[in-house]
């Protein structure tokens, strides 16, 4: 019999477009895993938030439908403002559940919201949850500080969840260990699960013919920076090395990524920025805003470049580093998060650190300086991700994890089970200002 589980996901929908300031690895991660699910058997349901006039059900692929659940208003609303209406998310949910008499054998949250909304299920539903964070609130105040817009309350839902998830996904062994030091996680209840990247759509092909497709000259050396266009992205850092590379003779960065096909630099503060920050850095001229681009498209991107680059403050995980190494690019990384885990350095590509535009230039300059090592570089990607990062093998592991779940609560007295809770909730609440209890 085909297993049933659901993903929540509230503001990160598998149908959304890629490349708006909401829009990134979270989409390509539901839409992916859940892809790779079906495959294995799973009937999937994603429960995302309702933001314009798409139907309740969308009978997306085989085994998998989304469901678009009243929350807030029908329309676009910034994820940092959409914790208000989760309640409501919740209620729809259940109401959508107990309507069709579904009976699912997991919850697999996403994002903290999500998170909130999958241990109310499991209250009112009894239904088990985990939960892929994506992005931790106290790793983002560290970086972001006061420019940081979510609410405050981020904080103590983040570390109610860690208590209460069944299991906690973390993408990468940094993740692990921040849920370990800043929210005292325990760690037999954490597993390892990376994000993938798709071979039917990142693979390989002739450079020469890419940038054929795109208008680029074949004698060029082409850097690629690709996806959201905020600040935390470290694009300036890009912009900013440029500099320190004007011996390389036919230098250009491609920019891709915003909430637009083209480019408007008056209504995008973000963009503007970066464009003042190449005219005042005397790079312009070698730096192209190319706008967002479909799915189908990116690969060809990455096809095209020599380089991608990827140099933000902070990342949990990373998807774009996987699917460039997929088209044979190496990649020159910050040495943060996932990234760190992903790129190995001098053999997949470099690690710099971030707001380091010198470091960067160094490393690009070595890799672009003996074409032996380059291709060493190509081939050592392409294996890589071929080996660990498929979105099959992440698929396997969190069906292994679903499994696990499953046959724990087959064979664990429910009594155990809230007594287990009971004591992890009484040695976490300390952390939160809540006063301590214990068990006797």
């Amino acid at each position: 019999m085909k297993r049933k589980i659901a993903f929540i996901s509230e503001h990160a929908s598998p149908l959304a477009v890629l490349g708006g300031v909401d829009s990134g690895g979270q989409n390509v991660y539901v839409a992916e895993i859940c892809k790779s699910l079906a495959a294995l058997g799973y009937i999937i349901d994603i429960f995302t938030r309702k933001d314009d006039a798409l139907p309740q059900v969308v009978n997306w692929l085989p085994g998998i439908r989304v469901i678009h659940v009243d929350a807030g208003p029908a329309r676009e609303v910034p994820k940092e403002s959409l914790l208000g209406y989760m309640g409501e998310f919740t209620d729809s949910m259940v109401r959508f559940i107990e309507r069709n008499r579904l009976d699912y054998e997991l919850v697999h949250a996403n994002f903290f919201m999500s998170g909130l909304v999958a241990s109310d299920i499991k209250k009112r539903l009894g239904i088990p949850y985990v939960i892929t964070f994506h992005a931790l609130g106290k790793i983002r105040m560290i970086h972001q500080k006061e420019k940081d817009a979510f609410p405050v309350a981020r904080l103590d839902i983040e570390q109610m969840i860690v208590n209460d998830a069944d299991y906690i996904i973390a993408e990468c062994p940094q993740d692990k260990q921040d849920l370990i030091e800043h929210y005292n996680a325990d760690p037999s209840r954490i597993t390892i699960i990376p994000c993938g990247f798709s071979s039917d759509e990142f693979y390989p092909a002739p450079r020469m013919e890419a940038r054929k497709r795109l208008g680029l000259k074949q004698d060029e050396v082409v850097l690629l920076q690709l996806g959201r266009i905020v600040p935390r992205k470290g694009i300036d850092n890009v912009i900013r090395a440029m500099r320190f590379l004007k011996d390389i003779p036919k230098l250009r960065l491609l920019v891709v990524g915003g909430s637009d096909e083209i480019p408007d630099f008056t209504r995008d503060a973000e963009l503007r920025r970066l464009k003042e920050i190449a005219e005042q850095e005397g790079v312009s001229a070698a730096v192209q805003f190319v706008g967002r681009r479909s799915r189908q498209e990116l690969r060809h991107y990455y096809q095209a470049a020599d380089f991608f680059i990827s140099t933000p403050w902070y990342e949990p995980f990373g998807i774009t580093p996987l699917e460039a190494m997929a088209c044979g690019t190496p990649v020159v990384g910050s040495d943060v998060g996932g990234i760190k885990y992903t790129v190995l350095h001098g053999q997949t590509g470099f690690l710099v650190p971030p707001h380091n535009p010198e470091q960067l230039a160094n490393a690009l300059l070595e890799g672009v300086s003996c074409p032996k090592k380059y291709q060493q570089l190509r081939e050592n990607a392409l294996k890589r991700v071929n080996e660990n990062f498929t979105w099959t093998n992440v698929a396997k592991k969190a069906h292994r994890l679903y499994s696990r779940i499953a046959s724990e609560r087959a064979v664990t007295p429910f009594y155990l089970v809230q007594l287990k809770k009971f004591k992890r909730k009484a040695v976490a609440e300390p952390a939160i200002g809540i006063p301590a209890y214990a068990i006797p």
